[in-house]
Parts: C-alpha cells; structure tokens; sequence
C-alpha cells in the first residue's frame, strides 16, 4: 500500500507543478521573449538559478524562509493558518521554483523563433495581445509547449534535494518515490529499491515514448 500511496504522490506532485508552471510560464516567457529591456539578462538570471545551484541550496532557504521561527514562516501560519515547511504544500512550492526554467526557457525560444509577421498580422486585424498570444502564437509553438510540459514533469519526478529539505519524509505526505528509494538503499532493501526505480523507468519511458509521438504530429499541423 505504501508503494502505491508514494507513486501516487510523486505523480500528484509533478502533475500540480506542471500545471502551475504552466500558468506562470507562458506570461512569463511571452515577456521575456519580447521585451527589449536593459534588465532582461537579470531576469533571464533569475529564471535560469536553479539550473545551476545544487537542489539542497534551493531546499535550505526554503526551509530558513518558512520555518515556523522565520517572520515570514510565523505569519503565514498565525495570521493565514499556511504551514509550509513538511507539507504536499511546501513541496509544490519547492518544485515549482526548481523546474521553473524548464518550462519558460523552451516556451522562450519557441516565441523568438516565431517569424515577426504572425503577430504584427493579428495585431493589424485589430487584436489584443491576450488573443494574439491564445489564438495566433500558442498554437504555433506547440512542440515548445509539450517540451515545457514534459520537462517539468519529468524533472518533478525525479527531484530529491528539493523535496527532502522543505518535505523531509513523511509517508503519504511528503515521501516521494526518490525519496523511497534512497530510504530503500540504506535499509539494504534493495528489492524494494529497484521496484520502486524500475517503475518509474517504465512510466518515464511511456511518457516519454507519447510526447514525441504528439510532438511530431504538432510539428506536421504546424507545416501543413
């Protein structure tokens, strides 16, 4: 039952942060893409960090950041009842700081190699730069969006310094399947170890196997 309770929440996890990222990401990287401003390498820094700071470093200042004996962690808790520190919740929040360049750098790169006309054509038909972005590019940086989405996920999934700093292990709340398999190979319980791995190798694989079958087709809708 633990087993599946564990697998359950790392695909819990990677699939609210993906969806969250989502929500971020495309504003985000719509503005980055196209903003000419002098402070867009600071904030291209700012987006790419977690990219390159060890996954404990993010998870340590989380932790400093919402402990209960922080301000910020004692406010929360006493004046909105959020406790974030050994929570589903704070592992979201973890998650979706240490996957966020994987979603807006593709979606980035998708909108610059847009050719210029596709807006500037939406924008001469008298549409806003709401619609242009739903209606005109987002259908057209498709294979973008699906390697945001599958990045995400995937790097969810397989997160561990992250989650075990801000989440530590709880079983059913925090103990994600990385998690479990490093507790396994301490144990010496390899079987249970390898159980754990080997599935999560057949449903990344499967995962995998179906973004590029969607994302060719993307790539032919998009051509045609």
């Amino acid at each position: 039952m633990d087993f599946f309770n564990t697998l359950l929440l790392t695909l819990r996890l990677a699939g609210v942060t993906t969806v969250i990222l989502l929500v971020l990401g495309i504003p985000i990287a719509y503005r980055l893409a196209y903003t000419r401003s002098f402070l867009k390498p600071v904030f291209e820094a700012m987006v790419s960090l977690p990219l390159v700071l060890p996954p404990t470093v993010i998870g340590f200042y989380l932790l400093i950041a919402f402990s209960p004996n922080s301000a910020l962690g004692e406010w929360l808790q006493n004046n909105l009842d959020i406790r974030l520190v050994f929570t589903f919740e704070g592992l979201v929040l973890g998650s979706v700081i240490y996957s966020f360049p994987f979603m807006v750098q593709p979606l980035q790169s998708g909108f610059e190699h847009l050719p210029p006309h596709l807006a500037e054509a939406s924008y001469t038909l008298g549409k806003s730069t709401w619609v242009t972005l739903w209606r005109v590019l987002l259908p057209n940086i498709r294979p973008a969006l699906l390697s945001g989405i599958v990045l995400s996920f995937a790097h969810t999934v397989g997160e561990f310094g992250v989650v075990l700093m801000i989440g530590g292990n709880i079983p059913s709340v925090t103990r994600v399947a990385s998690i479990a398999i490093y507790d396994e190979v301490e144990a010496l319980n390899f079987a249970a170890a390898n159980q754990y791995a080997l599935t999560m190798v057949v449903l990344t694989f499967v995962f995998l196997v179906l973004f590029f079958r969607f994302n060719r087709r993307s790539q032919q809708w998009i051509t045609r």
